[in-house]
């Protein structure tokens, strides 16, 4: 009986260990809304938002010569009766924004 609870606890102690090993090595990845949330955060502290969007299929953006996974969105802002829109990416992993930039 003894031999039989040891090969039992030992199978349960390798399948929990498994299935952990499988979470712990997934990247965690932001969602898309997640990330267009951060960058109107980011925006917001410089001015208010009229308008905003997100591609969902990130893309790859090389900056500073490292190559990131970055969702690409946009921002719209009213500035003096004319709507200015900014690009941006970001980092499908930190949720930080790689690179923004005004559109013409």
């Amino acid at each position: 009986m003894k031999k039989r609870n040891l090969i039992l606890a030992a199978g349960i102690g390798f399948a929990v260990g498994y299935l952990l090993r499988d979470q712990l090595e997934q990247k965690q990845q932001i969602t898309p809304e997640k990330a267009l949330s951060n960058a109107k955060e980011a925006f917001k502290r410089t001015g208010p938002i009229s308008g905003s969007w997100i591609y969902m299929k990130p893309e790859e953006v090389e900056k500073n010569g490292l190559v990131y996974q970055a969702y690409r969105g946009g921002i719209t802002r009213n500035i003096d009766g004319n709507n200015k829109q900014y690009e941006f990416y970001v980092d499908v992993e930190t949720g930080g924004i790689i690179a923004s930039a005004e559109t013409a």
